[in-house]
């Protein structure tokens, strides 16, 4: 089958981006770096029935998202965060557990001479099997170490690489020959959008109970904030009523002013007894606590003087 030109290839392929765009409410825009084809290929295969990955040059990218800003203005927001080795991955499906796919599909990978650390790196103190001769490494990064039956062991816990830090041949050198691969790639989610606003997706983690409770939060501080100056609003009116209402009672208990809601509390003041029948419950547990506690001192050992004889006789 004869590959179609470059001019062809580039119609179908901004008439694909666009089309997925409509088709599709939701996207990760995420960063490909250090992700090769056949990891690529498996990612693209977990996803299958649940999202679409699709690559692309920066600028044929931007050249078919503004085309098509005319139908769908929204996607102008996107403009700024295609920049670097990016991609797009498109969903109907729930942002969280498209993301923990993504995250999942991550591989480790061994350290390279010139790469910037991903994470710190740390090796701890272990018998490392490798010979004598290999000293010299080592003592090039100023790990110290013995000799263990024939064999190098490191003494101490070595913070080797630092994060954000370029990788040194010495380094890489020594992980090659630890056989330790201490990073792991994959897809990196670099923003998020749905229904044409665009976040970080660290927004994800923000679960319903966290909503909640930031919400009530405000309440209560938008709540407080108007019973300090005396301004009524929907959230301190309750709170003035309730407020209100005790006011009231605590004057008709000083006074001989009645009314419905006060006679149960100036009965009770009135005659405290007549209302321990309203909890056995608590009396009958408060008895068995009692109970327990006297059950649980130890008897008084009697002495030999209130046996009636002494030590020798």
């Amino acid at each position: 089958m004869p590959r179609e030109d470059r001019s062809t290839w580039k119609a179908n392929y901004f008439l694909k981006l666009v089309q997925l765009f409509d088709e599709y409410p939701k996207c990760f825009i995420v960063g490909v770096d250090n992700v090769g084809s056949k990891q690529m290929q498996q990612i693209r295969g977990s996803l299958r029935g649940t999202g679409v990955v699709l690559m692309g040059k920066n600028t044929m990218m931007r050249k078919a998202i503004r085309g098509h800003l005319e139908a769908n203005p929204d996607l102008e927001r996107l403009l700024p965060h295609i920049k670097g080795n990016v991609g797009f991955v498109f969903t109907k499906a729930d942002l969280t557990e498209v993301r923990q796919i993504i995250i999942d599909n991550k591989v480790a990978a061994p350290a390279k001479a010139g790469a910037l650390a991903p994470v710190d790196v740390f090796i701890d103190a272990h018998n490392t099997g490798l010979g004598p001769e290999k000293t010299s490494f080592f003592q090039a990064l100023s790990i110290q170490t013995k000799i263990s039956r024939g064999t190098i062991e490191i003494l101490s816990k070595v913070h080797l690489i630092k994060k954000d830090e370029k990788v040194g041949a010495s380094e890489a050198t020594l992980l090659n020959m630890l056989k330790v691969s201490p990073f792991s790639y994959g897809l990196k989610i670099l923003q998020v959008c749905e229904g044409g606003t665009v976040f970080h997706p660290s927004i994800l983690d923000i679960t319903d109970e966290d909503m909640l409770n930031k919400f009530a939060e405000g309440v209560r501080r938008v709540a407080s904030v108007c019973l300090q100056i005396g301004y009524p609003t929907q959230a301190s009116v309750p709170h003035s009523l309730i407020n209100g209402f005790k006011r009231l009672l605590a004057i008709a208990c000083a006074t001989d002013i009645e009314f419905k809601e006060a006679e149960q509390i100036k009965a009770f003041l009135a005659d405290p007894s007549a209302f321990a029948s309203l909890a056995p419950a608590a009396s009958a547990t408060e008895a068995t606590e009692e109970k327990k506690e006297k059950e649980a001192e130890p008897e008084e050992e009697e002495s030999d003087d209130d046996m009636g004889f002494g030590l020798f006789d």
